[in-house]
């Protein structure tokens, strides 16, 4: 057995599809396709510019940073290099063992004015200090809090910068745990290194600053943090901090800043973050702005929720466009297609309905016409023609008077019988009771017994006619007998057996006639002969007209070319057809020098009322007049 692929599985199922069906998915395919592309296209954009955006921002912002960083080193370096005017001071400072106690009051309160004047040069500057080669610490705050000198020389960063090369150096965050009051949060150092006219070493310059005066926060730093997540961090040389945005705005505490050491420098793995990077013009601090790109996600999932949404709202929307527009279009298809449907079952009724004026709605309009058409053509011609043969049937009806028919015969059999004519009184009794049989079931129900008894009277004509040459054998149960029939059914069988069956005197023609039920309930009925039969060319031919009973059984034939057949095969098997469905038929078995064989299938359909109380079968003693 051959297995159908998926793909042709689908095939099928789409072709076998109904069309309001195919519509809507087409329509569906035609918007949502490309609805979904030209969103994924506008997110994919969106997204790429918001990132491009805050990069851009985050260069510009850094390039702003860079400058101001710039100004304050340069600001500082200048603000350093304001003591060496004092050079024979700086001279001097580091020599205080050896000087006299008058001299060495002088050179306090001389570096004193110094250091006061430096930490008046800039608002931002706290505590001032000046540590000399012989450890000596002069020092000058504007605030309350005054620096432990012991505790300044033993810190780690001070150790640091008095090992280091650099002349003018910034210091790394550092807590204020050596000033006196021991007071929480975080400085930063900036400093020079002197020296004397020789370029021998005197001391350090230290200038202590609170982190956030190096970058003050503008009004739209902190709007694009809170849009961003931005951040900026800013290292010295050694890589260490030496300021946190987060920690100046509050985010963060200075103390937490401390304790991190250098994972604010390092941040997070690169693709966690954008970074944008950047150093001053001498090389002493480097700068590095961080935006999250978790806060940028959030942004483009607001935009993802956005667009899912929209395309959700559209998709509902084209569905219901689509399934409105399927339904408007395969409306009047459905309709018409009902009407066709009714056409089949032989009712002919247009559709009432007001249709469109498109190519479906001209479509319906034409069948309309045509359905007028056929019911006209059907009324003017068929059933005309069916009430023209009853007319002139009925006509004939009427000029043959059946009792004056009867009393006339029954005259010419007594005056027969009178003279001792006895075979020509019997012929004359027997045209009777045909007569009576075929002109008086106008109206009335015709059953298998009177076909039977009609089919017996035309045999014993024959008879008379052929000295005894026919037999005629009935095998029919009782019980069938008051099964109704349309007439006319048997006699011509047993016609066309005598008439091609009937070889010549030496070979009397005998006629089974059988009836049984079948499994259904049905009436089956044989017609047998043992004539000559036929040949198997005139048998194909017979069987071949037989087959065409179906489709002709609505045809009325010529009128001449009946007269000229009478009442053939074909016309018994168009009428059992014709009044009991095509589920019935009548078909022939014919062997050269067999005989033949007729079959009728017809429906039982008992009759309602009986002709007498001898089951509607006629009496052999019955008698016309």
């Amino acid at each position: 057995m051959k297995r159908i692929s998926w793909s042709q599985k689908a095939g099928l199922r789409l072709k076998n599809m109904r069309f309001q069906y195919k519509l809507l998915i087409g329509y569906l395919l035609a918007c949502v396709i490309p609805l979904l592309f030209v969103s994924a296209i506008i997110f994919q954009k969106s997204a790429e510019g918001l990132e491009d955006s805050s990069e851009e921002f985050a260069s510009l912002y850094t390039s702003q940073i860079k400058t101001n960083l710039n100004e304050f080193i340069q600001e500082y370096d200048t603000v350093t290099k304001s003591v060496l005017v004092d050079n024979d001071l700086i001279n001097s400072i580091g020599e205080e063992g050896s000087m006299p106690i008058d001299e060495l009051i002088i050179q306090n309160v001389s570096v004193q004015r110094m250091l006061m004047r430096v930490a008046l040069l800039k608002p931002e500057i706290g505590t001032v200090m000046l540590v000399s080669r012989e450890n000596s610490v002069y020092q000058y705050t504007a605030t309350t809090g005054r620096v432990n000198e012991q505790a300044l020389l033993s810190r780690e960063w001070y150790k640091r910068i008095r090992s280091s090369d650099d002349t003018f150096f910034i210091t790394g965050l550092h807590d204020r745990s050596y000033y006196e009051d021991k007071g929480a949060g975080a400085i930063v150092t900036i400093g020079r290194v002197l020296f004397s006219y020789d370029g021998a070493y005197v001391g350090i310059l230290l200038i202590d600053l609170d982190p956030f005066s190096l970058l003050r926060l503008d009004h739209e730093f902190v709007l694009a943090r809170d849009k961003y997540g931005m951040s900026v961090v800013i290292s010295n040389q050694q890589g260490h901090i030496v300021y946190h945005s987060d920690a100046a705005s509050g985010r963060l505490s200075w103390q937490q800043v401390l304790e991190s050491g250098d994972r604010y420098i390092r941040g997070d793995e690169p693709g966690d973050n954008i970074i944008i990077s950047g150093s001053t013009t001498p090389g002493q601090l480097f700068v590095k702005t961080e935006i999250p790109r978790s806060k940028l996600l959030q942004k483009i999932n607001q935009i993802k929720g956005v667009t899912v949404t929209v395309i959700l709202l559209s998709c509902l929307g084209i569905t219901l466009i689509s399934f409105g527009l399927s339904y408007t279009i395969t409306k009047p298809i459905k309709a018409l297609r009902r009407s066709m449907k009714q056409a089949e079952a032989g009712h002919y009724v247009p559709i009432e309905k007001e249709q469109t004026h498109d190519e479906i709605g001209s479509l319906v309009h034409s069948y309309n016409k045509m359905i007028v058409t056929i019911r006209t053509l059907i009324n003017e011609v068929y059933i005309a023609e069916i009430k023209q043969r009853q007319a002139k049937f009925m006509a004939l009806q009427n000029q043959i008077n059946p009792h004056m028919l009867y009393n006339t015969l029954e005259s010419i059999r007594m005056k027969s019988m009178v003279k001792g004519d006895d075979e020509t009184a019997g012929m004359i009794k027997i045209l009777s009771r045909m007569f009576r049989l075929t002109l008086n079931k106008e109206g009335k129900q015709h059953s298998i017994g009177h076909e039977l008894d009609y089919t017996t009277n035309y045999l014993k004509l024959q008879n008379i006619r052929f000295e005894n040459m026919f037999s005629l054998d009935i095998r029919i149960p009782d019980d069938m007998l008051q099964a109704s029939i349309i007439p006319l059914i048997f006699q011509p069988i047993v016609e066309n057996s005598i008439s091609h069956g009937f070889q010549d005197y030496d070979h009397p023609l005998t006629i089974e006639l059988e009836g049984q039920w079948t499994e259904e309930g049905d009436l089956m009925i044989r017609i047998s002969d043992d004539g000559i039969g036929m040949s198997k060319e005139k048998k194909e031919e017979l069987v071949a007209r037989l087959d065409l009973a179906g489709s002709d059984k609505h045809k009325l034939e010529d009128a001449r070319t009946s007269e000229s057949n009478g009442i053939g095969l074909k016309n018994i098997a168009e009428r059992i057809k014709l009044h009991y469905g095509d589920r019935y038929y009548l078909t022939i078995r014919s062997k050269a020098h067999r005989g033949t064989t007729v079959e009728l299938l017809i429906p039982n359909r008992m009759m309602v009322a009986k002709d007498n109380q001898k089951g509607g079968v006629w009496n052999e003693n019955d008698s016309g007049g």
